[in-house]
């Protein structure tokens, strides 16, 4: 496996489908669970800011190994590059936005 291989895995977490990219896909030797690591995020002195994607980047600093459950693993794909991070409201597939919206305004 190359240095330069990545994987987009998009699973379901709390209601939310979440997608992230990594550089490391494997079984776990836990029983059950997929091992996820080396994520990638976007260089921190980006000009252009996501906040979905700075979201995840805090809620994922320390984390060097995910284990993810199968049965909450959606799908795992070999990219040739890196796209935009998500969370999705798993039922409906709209984006949830990292900041509250005042009531009545569309999301997107």
């Amino acid at each position: 496996m190359s240095e330069k291989t990545l994987y987009k895995i998009t699973f379901l977490h709390l209601g939310k489908s979440y997608e992230l990219y990594a550089r490391h896909v494997a079984s776990s030797h836990l029983w059950g669970f997929t091992e996820v690591g080396e994520l990638v995020f976007a260089e921190a002195d980006s000009l252009v800011v996501d906040p979905t994607e700075e979201r995840l980047r805090e809620e994922f600093a320390d984390t060097q190994t995910l284990h993810l459950p199968m049965q909450a693993i959606v799908r795992i794909e070999q990219v040739r590059k890196k796209g935009a991070m998500a969370i999705r409201d798993a039922t409906g597939g709209d984006k949830v936005t990292p900041f509250p919206m005042p009531p009545g305004r569309p999301r997107g």
